[in-house]
C-alpha cells in the first residue's frame, strides 16, 4: 500500500508528455479511483479563506481539491504544484500567475477562468474544460488532449518544447484531439507543439510560432495564418483551405494535406 501511495505522488509530479507510451504507462499504474485522486482534504470555504489570508499567495502544494466547486474565487498567485484538481470546477476563478505545474486537473472545468502568466508545467489536464479562458502570456507545457478550449485566449503565450532538459522526454504542450476553433493564437509560441487531430478552424494564429509542430490530422480551415511561422510543420492528412497553401508553403508533406 505504502509503494503504491508513492507511486501515485511520484507520478503526481512527474508527466511526461512527449513519450506516449511512458505517459500511458504511468497512467495505468496511478489509481485514479483512490482518494487521493477523487476526494477532497479541504472545503470551498478553506479555500477561500486560505487565498484571502495569504494575500494572493496561497499554498495549495499537494493538496487534494478534486470535485471541489471554486470556481469565481479570487486565487491569483496561488501555489497549486502537484495538486489534485481532478473534475474541479474552477469557471471564472482568476487564476493569474498561479503556479500550476505537475497539478492533475482531469476533466475539469475551468470554463471562463483568467490564467494570464500562469505556469502550467508537466500538468495533466487531459479532458479539461478551458473555453473562453485567459492563457495571455501564459506558460503552458501540459497534456491537454481532448480538452475543450473553444475561444480561448493564448496571445504572446509560452507553449513551446523546453529543449533545456530532456533527460525525461521532450516536455511540450500536447494538443492532441483538443477543440480550439476560434483560439486566440497571436504571436503565440508553438513550436514543436503536438497538435495532431486538434481542430483549428477559425483561429486565430497571426504572428505565431508552429515552427516543427505535429499537425497530422488537425483542421486548419478558416484560420488566420498572417505572418504565422509554419516552417516543417507536419501537415500529414490535416485540412486546409485551398486559399492556404501559400501560407503554409514552408511546412513539410503539404502534399498530403486535404484541400478543400
Amino acid at each position: 500500500m505504502q509503494s503504491s501511495k508513492r507511486f501515485a505522488i511520484l507520478a503526481a509530479g512527474v508527466v511526461l508528455l512527449s513519450a506516449p507510451t511512458l505517459a500511458q504507462d504511468m497512467m495505468r499504474n496511478v489509481d485514479l479511483a483512490s482518494p487521493m485522486f477523487t476526494k477532497a482534504d479541504m472545503t470551498r470555504g478553506e479555500v477561500e479563506a486560505a487565498a484571502k489570508a495569504a494575500g494572493g499567495a496561497a499554498d495549495f502544494s499537494g493538496k487534494s481539491l478534486n470535485g471541489l466547486d471554486l470556481s469565481g474565487l479570487d486565487l491569483k498567485g496561488a501555489n497549486f504544484r502537484a495538486a489534485r484538481l481532478n473534475n474541479a470546477k474552477l469557471a471564472g476563478a482568476n487564476l493569474d500567475g498561479a503556479a500550476l505545474d505537475q497539478v492533475w486537473a482531469l476533466a475539469a472545468d475551468f470554463s471562463g477562468a483568467s490564467l494570464s502568466k500562469a505556469s502550467l508545467f508537466a500538468s495533466q489536464l487531459q479532458g479539461a474544460k478551458f473555453d473562453g479562458a485567459d492563457f495571455s502570456g501564459a506558460r503552458v507545457a501540459a497534456d491537454l488532449s481532448r480538452a475543450s478550449l473553444r475561444n480561448a485566449k493564448f496571445k504572446n503565450a509560452d507553449l513551446a518544447a523546453d529543449m533545456k532538459n530532456q533527460s525525461m522526454g521532450l516536455m511540450r504542450v500536447v494538443l492532441k484531439s483538443a477543440d480550439l476553433r476560434g483560439a486566440n493564437f497571436e504571436n503565440a509560441n508553438l513550436a514543436r507543439a503536438d497538435l495532431q487531430f486538434s481542430n483549428l478552424s477559425g483561429a486565430n494564429l497571426t504572428g505565431a510560432s508552429l515552427v516543427g509542430a505535429e499537425a497530422g490530422g488537425a483542421d486548419f480551415r478558416g484560420a488566420i495564418l498572417d505572418h504565422t511561422n509554419v516552417d516543417d510543420v507536419d501537415l500529414s492528412s490535416a485540412r486546409i483551405d485551398a486559399a492556404q497553401e501559400k501560407a503554409f508553403a514552408g511546412a513539410s508533406n503539404l502534399q498530403r494535406a486535404f484541400k478543400e
